[in-house]
């Protein structure tokens, strides 16, 4: 670990000295047994260590409400403790983990498995996603009740990779969560109008001769699940929405009142369709990489707030699942090291977002979506040890070396990206010391 670790039973002072805070004004943060015990200038403590930290800003740690760490049954793509290592070094102290594992987590038994094998990892809290149906097959609900009731906790259901297709099924899932405030997350992928789907449906996909994905499929299910979540009172949430129209429907949905909220993906804000002329694996993606105007149109939700929050869709993949001809290479990106470097450059660097609402999205809303305690809090006295340091005032070109986890699809490698993860501290241990992982995590 770094020079300030501490045994777990006896932890020291810190003093970050002159961070940013969100609103601008510069502020040391004394964190002692795990809690921010004092936030001012000039602070002191007998016998505390100092971290100079003079110009990073201080963000409450990363939330990502949506992340596949792979584990169980994927292990050659990630591991709940690679995946975790990716998520501290990306500034995260907090992932929810999608369910599509092998056996998939649709019962309390794996929920809890995951549960623990984050414990153990301690880089970040993992808190485990549950499916909606039975093996993510859409054909009969999940064990929710026994999830939601679990260790685990659980509060937040998809069957990310699969749409819940079926709009019975979809309604009584929703009837379902109400009972213990819970959510259904969205895949909004209609199959039908997807079959053989390789990228974008429009002039691009025509050109290259690749079968397209149209944005209706991904609109048409978001148009019927916020009337049915309107219908039932319930919480939806949509997963990755990618296009214009997508936003609009959203925009006209909270106009009701609607209970949805919606995320955009980093690769969504900044990259388009064009890569795909290079057949390179990297850029094949589900949703995939839309025209401009859809990248114009989320970053203006995302700004205005109709998208309520950044969420990765980390998906690892083993070289050999990439490194083949487009059609047969499975889709997904990693995103967890690169995602805050990628939100400066298409939110903050535009103008579109100020640090307080890098907050709110990456941090403050998807932990209350999630309902996931003791993360997304203010950087207040008494609050949780969870914050994130940043440097926005570098740059540099993002390479493998900038990956930790065990999978090496990025979109990124080879393009400079701003910013610095500089500290990333997780109950109140750093698990980045001056942009070093550390070699262990936190215990639980």
């Amino acid at each position: 670990m770094t020079a300030l670790r501490q045994d777990a039973g006896t932890p020291g002072a810190v003093i970050y000295r002159g961070v940013s805070l969100e609103g601008g004004e510069t502020a040391d943060l004394l964190v002692v047994d795990g809690r921010i015990d004092e936030v001012g200038t000039g602070l002191s403590r007998a016998g505390a260590a100092a971290v100079d930290a003079d110009g990073l800003v201080a963000l409450p740690g990363l939330v990502d409400l949506h992340t596949h760490l792979r584990e169980p049954g994927y292990e050659a793509s990630e591991t709940i403790l690679t995946g975790s290592r990716a998520a501290a070094a990306g500034g995260y102290t907090a992932v929810f983990a999608m369910p599509n594992t092998s056996p998939v987590a649709d019962t309390a038994g794996v929920v809890e498995q995951e549960l623990s094998l984050g414990e153990a990892a301690g880089y970040v809290t993992v808190q485990p996603i549950g499916a909606v149906t039975v093996g993510q097959k859409g054909e009969r609900l999940a064990e929710l009740g026994a999830m939601a009731s679990s260790r685990a906790h659980v509060r937040v259901f998809s069957d990310d990779g699969f749409c819940v297709s079926d709009p019975l099924i979809m309604r009584r899932a929703l009837e379902y969560v109400k009972a213990f405030d819970g959510v259904i997350a969205q895949h909004a992928q209609d199959p039908r109008l997807t079959e053989s789907a390789q990228m974008n449906e429009g002039a691009v996909s025509a050109e290259l001769g690749l079968a397209g994905w149209p944005a209706v499929a991904e609109e048409s299910i978001i148009a019927r699940d916020v009337l049915l979540a309107q219908h039932v009172g319930s919480r939806l949430h949509v997963c990755h929405l990618s296009t214009a129209g997508s936003v609009d429907i959203i925009r006209w949905a909270k106009a009701r009142g609607i209970q949805v909220t919606a995320e955009v993906t980093p690769h969504h804000l900044l990259l388009t369709e064009e890569l795909v002329r290079d057949y390179d694996a990297r850029f094949k993606v589900n949703p995939p990489l839309r025209r401009d105007e859809d990248v114009l149109a989320v970053r203006a939700g995302l700004a205005d707030g109709t998208i309520d929050i950044v969420a990765t869709d980390h998906a690892p993949h083993p070289d050999e699942a990439k490194s083949c001809e487009w059609h047969a290479a499975a889709n997904g990106m990693v995103g967890l090291e690169s995602a805050l470097r990628v939100v400066q450059q298409a939110m903050v660097d535009t103008g579109m977002l100020d640090w307080a609402d890098v907050a709110r999205v990456m941090s403050r809303t998807p932990a209350r979506i999630g309902r996931l305690d003791g993360h997304g809090r203010p950087l207040a006295a008494g609050e949780a040890a969870e914050f994130t340091l940043y440097d926005p005032s570098v740059s540099a070109v993002f390479s493998s070396d900038d990956l930790r986890g065990r999978s090496r699809n990025s979109p990124y490698l080879g393009r400079e990206l701003p910013g610095r993860i500089v500290w990333t501290v997780h109950r109140g241990v750093p698990t980045v010391a001056d942009g070093v992982l550390a070699e262990a995590g936190v215990p639980a």
